[in-house]
This record gives structure tokens, C-alpha cells and sequence, in this order.
């Protein structure tokens, strides 16, 4: 456990250890600023019965975040340690796959949190501004963020297979970026089916990200949104682990 716990303080301080941390967490913040305008000129004099969720996560910078986000954040979990050559020394360590598995995957995770902290200062600011004294709402807030984070470590595990299929972090991002625009895509093939109750119809709703973050705005939490960000992710870590398990038969 002492291992694992060393493992992840490694893997977390190394993204400020240099100045690609700094530069994701900037680039985060710049395209959450950008939305919060671009969205408060849209709605510049007109009013919504909308929530202020759901009004931001309508908008391209929100997904826009997330599908370069992750990618880059997770492109050199694996990668670069195969690259540098200290892979195989870490492999030696005494702590199992799994426990280097999960270590990179939640470091990588917190870094994602991380990075979407500032969207709490954002919502809470423009409230002030525009909500005439009304008070936060925390519920709708809360159900937003569990929603990111159910989001964010579907897109973490599969930045950790990309990551461990390479050694070359530019090939690691582009497998996850690719793999997640693939599935952010399937949310817009409902808009080209003509039967609305057809099984194909359904399964491509259940499979869409704008309705699951849809209702996590609206402060509703679904429990089938629970089981397929879960269930996805523990499959995408699984393969991680076969793949990271797999150096041993060759």
C-alpha cells in the first residue's frame, strides 16, 4: 500500500515538476473564461428558466475541454516511462500491475478534478451577477461536477490505454483523442434516425454524452448514467492492465 501511495505522489507532482501542468491547467482555464462570455453575449438581455449548468455545459468549450484535456493529460503516464527506459525498472518494484495501473490512473484523475476546479468560482461569480439575489444552487452545482467526474474518468482510462499501447506520448494522445471524439459522436447520431422507439434509437441515446450530462445539469442523477461511466471505465482499466501484464509474454 506504502508502495502504491508513493507510486501516485510520484505520478501527481510530476505534472508541476515541469511546466506542462501549468500549461493544461491555463489552457482549462482560458476555455472556461472564453465559454462564461461567450454564453453571457448570448443570453445578454434575454432571460432563461434554464440553470446555469446546463446553459454551460451546452456550449463547445465544455466538451471541448474535456476531449483535449484528458488526452493530454494522460499521454505520458505510460508512454514516456517507456521511452525514458525506467518502465521496465518500475515493473521490478515490489507493487503489483494493478497497484501502477490504478496509481497513474488516479493521479492523472485528480489532476483532471484539478483542472476543473475553477468552473465553481466561474458559476458561483456570474450567479452573483445575474441571479438578483437568489441563492446558489448547490444541488444542480454538485450533480454538474459528478457528472465531469464520471466523465472524466471514462476519458482518464482510456488516456491510460493509449498511454500504455505507445511509447510515443504525440501517438498516446491522438489514440485517446480519437477514441473519445469516436464516442462523443455517437451522441449526434440520434438527430439522422427517423424511428424514435426503434432498439437502435435507444441504445444510441443511452450511449449519447449530451443527455447524461443533460440531466447531472438539471440536478438529476440517473442511475443508469452511474452504471455506464463505471462500467466503461473499469473495462478500459482492465485492458490497461492486460496490456500492461502482457510485457511479460514476450
Amino acid at each position: 500500500m506504502r508502495a502504491c501511495v508513493t507510486l501516485f505522489r510520484r505520478e501527481f507532482s510530476s505534472y508541476f515538476i515541469s511546466i506542462a501542468g501549468y500549461v493544461i491547467i491555463a489552457g482549462g482555464l482560458f476555455l472556461l473564461g472564453v465559454s462564461f462570455v461567450v454564453m453571457l453575449l448570448a443570453y445578454n438581455g434575454d432571460s432563461s428558466h434554464a440553470p446555469l449548468t446546463e446553459l454551460f455545459y451546452s456550449t463547445m468549450f465544455f466538451w471541448l475541454i474535456l476531449l483535449v484535456g484528458a488526452p493530454v493529460i494522460t499521454m505520458k503516464l505510460f508512454a514516456l516511462e517507456k521511452f525514458s527506459g525506467t518502465f521496465e525498472t518500475l515493473m521490478t518494484t515490489p507493487v503489483s500491475d494493478l497497484a501502477v495501473v490504478m496509481a497513474k490512473f488516479a493521479a492523472a484523475l485528480l489532476f483532471y478534478f484539478l483542472m476543473w476546479l475553477p468552473l465553481v468560482g466561474c458559476l458561483y461569480v456570474v450567479h452573483n451577477y445575474v441571479g438578483h439575489g437568489a441563492p446558489f444552487d448547490w444541488r444542480t452545482t454538485a450533480t454538474t461536477f459528478l457528472g465531469i467526474a464520471l466523465l472524466g474518468c471514462l476519458y482518464v482510462s482510456m488516456g491510460c490505454l493509449a498511454s500504455a499501447l505507445t511509447r510515443s506520448q504525440i501517438v498516446a494522445a491522438m489514440i485517446s483523442f480519437a477514441l473519445g471524439l469516436s464516442l462523443f459522436v455517437v451522441s449526434f447520431l440520434k438527430f439522422s434516425l427517423t424511428s424514435p422507439n426503434s432498439w437502435v434509437t435507444k441504445a444510441v441515446s443511452y450511449l449519447s454524452l449530451i443527455e447524461h450530462m443533460e440531466d447531472f445539469s438539471r440536478g438529476v442523477i440517473d442511475t443508469r448514467h452511474l452504471a455506464f461511466y463505471l462500467s466503461l471505465t473499469v473495462l478500459f482499466l482492465f485492458l490497461t492492465l492486460k496490456v500492461v501484464e502482457s510485457r511479460r509474454w514476450k
